[in-house]
């Protein structure tokens, strides 16, 4: 299994792979505040790397988020959807708001879209990057050991005691995670 151990080699994995870079530019258009690509866009990018797949596994969406209180329409997002989509019409985009998805989550408001990402349900999931000005940046409230290293676990906001763990067994149980990624370690 190949590894990956530090941020730096996190982003120059990113940075190699030019189908992300284009995705990171676009993206960069839109100035969107507090923005990130996160989730399976980069998830399984590392864990397509550490199988050794010599394809990408397709993404059933680019998770985009951003953080702005002024404007908290849903039908906002879906218009920077399509200002993506403009850009690059053949992919998935799906564009989400973090100053209004905590009531997804039942929780408090959420400060800021690194806050949004750390009550994502799994912690290798909740990893966002984003380009300004030619630097990617890398935001892993959690950290990258779980990512990098092929393990699954819930973040603190979905543990075992939590109201949240079925949405996160759920996920679990419906992803198939392990059937596209066998090395895996999931842990409930």
């Amino acid at each position: 299994m190949k590894l990956i151990k530090t941020e730096q080699e996190l982003k120059s994995l990113i940075a190699a792979d030019k189908w992300m870079m284009n995705i990171l530019k676009t993206v960069e258009k839109l100035q969107l505040p507090d923005s990130w690509v996160c989730a399976g866009f980069i998830r399984s990018k590392v864990w397509d790397y550490l199988h050794e797949k010599e394809y990408r596994t397709p993404l059933a969406d680019i998770d985009v988020i951003y953080f702005d209180k002024v404007n908290l329409s849903e039908n906002y997002e879906k218009q920077h959807e399509q200002e993506l989509t403009k850009y690059l019409p053949n992919e998935p985009w799906s564009v989400k708001n973090q100053a209004r998805m905590h009531v997804v989550n039942n929780s408090t408001p959420y400060q800021s879209s690194i806050d949004g990402m750390a009550h994502f349900p799994e912690i290798p999931t909740a990893i966002g990057v984003r380009l300004t000005n030619g630097i990617l940046e890398i935001a892993a409230p959690h950290g990258i050991k779980h990512l990098v290293s092929g393990t699954v676990a819930p973040t603190p906001y979905f543990q075992k005691d939590s109201p949240m763990h079925e949405v996160y067994k759920s996920r679990i149980h419906n992803k198939q995670w392990k059937s596209i990624w066998p090395k895996l370690q999931i842990f409930y």
